[in-house]
């Protein structure tokens, strides 16, 4: 027996329910809280929030009652056919936090840790070298230079 799919057209639901995800983000800004001036006026600055497929999983729950981890990640790969629209989500999602991370949208830190664009550098030490200066610091501990 086939297992039952949540969406009737699975593809195109998707997509949709993802571009109600981002549009409601867009009209539903976080804000941030602040007191400025000598009289500590309170003064809320609205914020975008950044895509997140955590957050699209969260809201298609709330919105449908199912979760969509299957969908998004393809558990045992029942759900292959949906690649092209989970690779479309994935990238409209990194796009956004790379983006919003270059212009100082987002914490840039944040943006690059989570899409693996942290610059990693690579250090060779040679053990010839190591051996050489523990061979010297013995000779001196021993009086012998």
């Amino acid at each position: 027996m086939g297992r039952h799919m949540n969406y009737k057209d699975e593809e195109v639901e998707l997509w949709e329910d993802f571009i109600e995800y981002r549009d409601n983000l867009r009209s539903n800004p976080r804000s941030k809280i602040e007191y400025v001036g000598k009289d500590g006026e309170r003064v809320e600055t609205p914020l975008v929030t950044p895509l997140t497929i955590e957050g699209f999983e969260n809201f298609v729950y709330d919105k449908r009652g199912f979760s969509i981890h299957d969908y998004m990640y393809s558990t045992e790969d029942r759900y292959a056919r949906f690649s092209t629209i989970r690779s479309r989500v994935k990238k409209v999602v990194r796009q956004d936090q790379i983006e919003g991370g270059m212009v100082g949208q987002y914490n840039a830190s944040i943006t690059q840790r989570l899409n693996g664009l942290v610059e990693k550098q690579h250090n060779t030490i040679q053990m010839n070298d190591i051996f050489t200066a523990i061979d010297l610091d013995v000779q001196e501990d021993n009086g012998t230079s």
